[in-house]
């Protein structure tokens, strides 16, 4: 295996092992976790549009929605999906 190939094998093995640590602490089974990722939605503004006439404040609400959907991706993304957007 060349350095390349070992480069990306160890990129690939780190992302695996995020996303795994995400969904264990996400784990959706869990009460307190569905607790926790349904004040996030709402704090995160989840499902709701982040304009504001204050383009600060319209910043920051996408700042939250973007944390959200990061969370997101690494529940509900298969490993090789997550791959893709790293990559792609």
């Amino acid at each position: 295996m060349s350095s390349a190939e070992e480069i990306v094998q160890k990129q690939r093995q780190f992302l695996k092992g995020r996303a795994q640590a995400y969904r264990v602490t996400f784990n959706p089974e869990g009460v307190q976790t569905r607790l926790v990722l349904m004040d996030l939605a709402k704090f995160c503004r989840a499902g709701d549009s982040t304009f504001h006439t204050d383009a600060r404040v319209s910043a920051l609400m996408e700042g939250r929605r973007e944390v959200w959907l990061r969370i997101q991706q690494h529940l509900q993304l298969t490993d090789d999906e997550l791959w893709g957007l790293l990559t792609g």
